[in-house]
């Protein structure tokens, strides 16, 4: 889910590729971005280049 949000994708966007509820991608993202030390989704292309 952060791979996908972290290429540009909406929650929308997401929520339909994975058949769920664009409630529920932002709150899966809102739980990550502490866990990867972000605050916004523009940093989180780089957390996630930084982890792989």
């Amino acid at each position: 889910m952060a791979t996908l949000a972290a290429t540009g994708l909406t929650n929308r966007q997401i929520a339909e590729k994975l058949y769920l509820s664009h409630r529920t991608v932002g709150s899966h993202l809102y739980r990550i971005y502490p866990r990867l030390g972000i605050t916004s989704r523009v940093e989180l292309a780089g957390a996630i280049s930084a982890i792989s």
